[in-house]
């Protein structure tokens, strides 16, 4: 009987160590990813210069990582909000309507804050044949 119980007690104590284990990584979510749609890229009268128009969208909770552009970048935030940290400056807080500038190389990052998907228009003047974006160093 001694032997049955134990061997009970083993089966409930595996069953609850593997339950416990997996359930919360079925359940886990993968963090919310930005996307991009690049809507235009043209060389630029400007040489060596190209510029590119992109949509940027960021689900709430989500952020686009600490990185730099080898361009000018001008934003305007179309819908929700957005924090951007930037190197060498104050965190600020743009809202839908707000438009914001990033120097080439300087290094940044994009969060929505807000309970919505933020939509931002992203038009770079970048250097021709370079990378859009480089993870910060």
């Amino acid at each position: 009987m001694k032997l049955a119980c134990s061997k009970m007690f083993a089966v409930v104590a595996l069953v609850t160590f593997v339950g416990a284990a997996w359930i919360p990584a079925v359940y886990a979510q993968e963090p919310p990813k930005v996307t991009r749609k690049v809507l235009l890229k043209q060389d630029m009268t400007i040489p060596d210069r190209e510029d590119v128009m992109v949509v940027v969208e960021l689900p709430p909770g989500s952020e686009e990582g600490r990185h730099t552009h080898p361009a000018e970048l001008y934003v305007f935030v179309q819908e929700g909000t957005i924090l951007l940290e930037s190197e060498g400056k104050e965190n600020v807080t743009y809202k839908a309507g707000d438009a914001y500038y990033v120097g080439p190389g300087k290094v940044h990052n994009g969060k929505n804050i807000g309970t919505v998907t933020t939509r931002l228009m992203a038009i770079l003047v970048a250097e021709k044949g370079k990378p859009l974006s480089a993870p910060a160093k």
